[in-house]
């Protein structure tokens, strides 16, 4: 396969992306799990009803 510069591009193009999405996905997953010690916090201030 010949490998000029526009081919280099697209990879780099589609790996960026990847890292993107993946860095968001981890984000999004520690930041749940921070907000969720705080829903259970605030259901044991209202004896344990949904807030």
């Amino acid at each position: 396969m010949y490998m000029d510069a526009v081919v280099i591009a697209g990879i780099v193009t589609v790996l960026l992306m990847l890292g993107f999405f993946v860095g968001v996905a981890v984000f999004v997953m520690r930041d749940q799990k921070h907000h969720a010690e705080d829903v259970s916090k605030r259901q044991e201030k209202h004896g344990g009803r949904p807030v």
